[in-house]
């Protein structure tokens, strides 16, 4: 099971570690677990810090989704990944820049459409431009498909009811299974 998730200690705090902490408390019923991987904000040397970062993530979330699947789990466990804002495909130095005109998620398990890509950019890569799925859509689709109706989830904020997903946020269809 180590090897599968890349892990090269056990509970050295790796994301590959991570990973299969995630699953076992997933086991446990903890409704929410997320995980960061330490090293992602790469700006210098793009291309080792790329190749090691994503050999880290690949090996250890593919492990996380296949075991939950194979534990009959990812149908009742929604898996979203991502970065914290999207990066431009033109160079700063040696690295790229952060933008939020186009960047990429995942989505899995939790009633997601299996094997569908949504949504497009440009040729450069720089804005997204074809199914494009804000923020607010984004969190209104993943508490749908977690039973919750985003316009009647409101919390207090400095006296005020607040929506999660702002006034604005609609759940994409096209993304549930």
């Amino acid at each position: 099971m180590l090897e599968s998730y890349g892990v090269k200690r056990a509970g050295d705090g790796s994301y590959a570690s991570n990973c299969l902490l995630a699953r076992r408390l997933a086991e446990r019923g903890v409704r929410m677990i997320q995980l960061y991987h330490r090293a992602w904000d790469h700006h210098g040397d793009i291309e080792p810090g790329m190749k090691a970062g994503a050999n880290d993530v690949d090996q250890a979330t593919a492990a996380l989704i296949k075991d939950l699947k194979q534990r009959g789990m990812l149908d009742d466990t929604l898996i979203l990944w991502g970065g914290e804002f999207g990066r431009t495909p033109m160079g700063q130095g040696s690295g790229r820049d952060h933008h939020i005109l186009g960047f990429s998620v995942f989505l899995a398990g939790g009633g997601v459409k299996p094997g569908l890509t949504y949504g497009a950019t440009d040729e450069l890569g720089y804005r997204a431009v074809d199914h494009v799925v804000n923020v607010h859509d984004l969190h209104a689709t993943m508490l749908a498909l977690m039973g919750i109706d985003h316009r009647r989830l409101n919390t207090k904020f400095q006296g005020l009811d607040v929506r999660l997903t702002g006034i604005a946020g609609e759940v994409v269809p096209d993304l549930m299974a």
